[in-house]
């Protein structure tokens, strides 16, 4: 069976895991996904891992690949935007606004490493533009990505977690949406990062997912789809 791997940003496991098993009974390709905090995957594409796709959570760091000479620049396309949520654990009220987060009961916070990880640069965007960073600081524990954030929350290691909608609406649980004006737009971009047959089979995996039937699947996951707004509100 041919297979391809493909380096995405974690807040797309649920939707991408989706379109991976379509992919493969369309095919007979086997789609292998490597998830991970998108900064960190662009260090290892330009360090020379031998992906196949690069789906990221940010812009940039898509650019920085095909200015790297690692990316295929005629195949970089925007397919989602991401909103990022409040979540609690059970057995903790679920905050109904950021500016709850101040409150004592919230005792420790945990959002993405802000320094790779789009999603955490987001949250802290919010708790600044909010006017609340500076009460929360001392509270913050950070997870290596989104879905290591939000697994944080649900080991009830942290009493609140700013994660991704799409991992919220995967899990089934209730959430608080962050309006999006509060961070920079979380605009997400892929790019095809190999040649050949592999670099043809990403191609046509890359055109699945902004395909109407790969649209349908990641509004599902909570994104905002490229032509849309997304909603400021919930």
């Amino acid at each position: 069976m041919d297979e391809i791997t493909v380096a995405a940003a974690s807040d797309l496991r649920p939707a991408f895991e989706e379109l991976g098993a379509t992919f493969e009974a369309e095919t007979g390709t086997k789609v292998t996904f490597s998830f991970g905090s998108s900064g960190q995957l662009r260090e290892q594409i330009l360090g020379g891992a031998p992906f196949d796709l690069f789906a990221s959570a940010n812009v940039e760091f898509v650019d920085d690949v095909i200015e790297g000479g690692r990316g295929v620049a005629t195949t970089k396309a925007d397919y989602a935007s991401g909103r990022i949520v409040l979540w609690a654990p059970t057995g903790v009220a679920l905050p109904r606004s950021i500016e709850d987060l101040t409150e004592q009961q919230y005792r420790r916070l945990v959002i993405a490493n802000p320094e790779h990880a789009p999603y955490g640069l987001a949250a802290q965007q919010a708790l600044e533009s909010a006017g609340v960073y500076e009460q929360v600081q001392s509270r913050l524990v950070y997870g290596e990505n989104i879905s290591d954030t939000f697994r944080i929350a649900q080991s009830g290691n942290a009493d609140v977690g700013i994660v991704a909608l799409s991992l919220s609406i995967a899990d089934g649980s209730d959430y608080t949406l962050i309006p999006s004006e509060l961070h920079e737009p979380l605009e997400q971009a892929l790019v095809v990062t190999s040649t050949g047959a592999r670099g043809d089979a990403a191609t046509a995996f890359a055109e699945l997912i902004g395909s109407p039937e790969g649209r349908e699947v990641m509004a599902r996951y909570g994104f905002a789809l490229p032509g849309e707004t997304p909603e400021t509100q919930g």
